[in-house]
């Protein structure tokens, strides 16, 4: 077991992360013993076939009414995001007890002017990769949410969905029963909102016999009919896999700012991920082009390394400024170090002028949730307005 694995293990028995045992992103060894009776007694509760019609999945830059959290630990972060993210936008906080989530607010210097709760049991803090997918139809009308089927067996995550389209009314589909089922997760998607999809290879594991959660065994054809036929991906770009990020999804090194532009994580020469990182850049850059026919423009954005200057070839954490969420007009990115935070915050505000972009330290007692293989993006799930501008 390597070091990462034993501390998480070691979080995971003793339940010492921060308020409450914090389940990481990865499958623990328990759970990969209850993933046949979970697939079993998994049942659909959204719409099931496809939407009718043309339909397009809303790009992460887009306006939006909510945004979308689980309160569990970490409530120094989760207390921020709020903060930051209702002076855009309604904030949705799925929690058991909204009374001692308003208490913890209030004791962190949280005005409640635009925050709203469910009341539900939820497992994990992971929202990204659990949470409902913006889609539209017909371009701007008819808001919906696509829901896929969640590859952890963590049934309280899984409700997340159904739950908020409840409280939204907003309807639900769902890639969860054939012959459309459909193993995804939000950290291992982008779109640009034109049809044009990012992820990792992992999609594709997870779809073959090789997965765990989709009894289907799908051809890459059929994994891309399917996220044509519910979300409108009918360009679909997947990248090899890296071997030092354990978790396989995309948004630890890679962000779209907007439809022409990527930012990419970089690494000193042959250090970590940073030759995969290149070869899948060198891939995009040579074979596909943004919607607008022109060639991607790249902005490079230093990894920061451990205090020792470790990376996660050498056992480091995958710490990383990709794993930023759009809320608006402002931009949530994590933070770890003053000396790579600052040069770090200069690209990305210089790459996105009018943008408010603001960190969040995730690295550092009791906000060290990166070692768990996630940051702000990971945590957070937008929802966008109903008939927005599209130009």
């Amino acid at each position: 077991m390597n070091i990462k694995l034993l501390v998480v293990s070691l979080f995971i028995t003793t339940g010492v992360l921060a308020q409450n045992t914090v389940l990481p992103k990865q499958l623990t060894p328990d759970e990969v013993h209850q993933i046949p009776a979970y697939n079993l007694n998994r049942a659909a509760v959204g719409i099931t076939s496809p939407p009718m019609g043309a339909v397009r999945t809303m790009a992460e830059w887009e306006e939006i009414q909510s945004l979308v959290i689980s309160w569990v630990g970490f409530s120094n972060i989760l207390s921020q995001i709020t903060d930051i993210a209702q002076e855009e936008c309604e904030v949705i906080i799925i929690c058991s007890d909204s009374n001692s989530v308003k208490n913890t607010l209030t004791a962190n210097g949280v005005p409640l002017y635009n925050v709203s709760y469910i009341e539900e049991d939820v497992n994990s803090i992971w929202m990204r990769d659990y949470g409902g997918n913006t889609v539209y139809k017909n371009e701007v009308d008819s808001l919906f949410l696509v829901d896929w089927i969640y590859n952890r067996p963590r049934a309280f995550d899984d409700n997340v969905p159904n739950a908020v389209a409840d409280f939204k009314n907003i309807p639900l589909y769902q890639t969860s029963t054939a012959p459309y089922s459909l193993v995804h997760t939000g950290g291992n998607f982008m779109t640009d909102g034109f049809g044009t999809g990012f992820s990792s290879k992992l999609v594709l594991d997870e779809n073959s016999s090789t997965g765990m959660f989709n009894p289907e065994n799908l051809t890459e054809t059929q994994v891309d009919d399917r996220m044509n036929s519910f979300m409108g991906i009918d360009n679909y770009i997947k990248m090899e896999t890296l071997p030092f990020d354990d978790i396989h999804h995309i948004d630890m090194h890679m962000k779209l700012l907007d439809e022409e532009t990527l930012l990419v994580s970089q690494y000193p020469t042959g250090v970590a991920d940073g030759p995969q990182i290149e070869q899948n850049l060198d891939y995009v850059l040579n074979n596909f082009n943004s919607t607008f026919g022109t060639p991607y423009e790249v902005i490079r954005i230093p990894a920061p390394p451990s205090v020792s200057g470790n990376h996660p070839d050498n056992g480091a954490y995958y710490r990383t400024y990709s794993n930023q969420v759009f809320i608006n007009k402002t931009v949530i990115v994590p933070t770890y170090r003053t000396e790579y935070d600052t040069i770090a915050l200069r690209i990305l505000r210089d790459a996105m002028p009018g943008y408010h972009v603001v960190g969040i330290d995730c690295d550092s007692d009791p906000n060290n949730i990166i070692q768990l293989s996630g940051a702000i993006h990971c945590i957070t799930r937008a929802i966008g307005i109903q008939n927005p501008l599209l130009i």
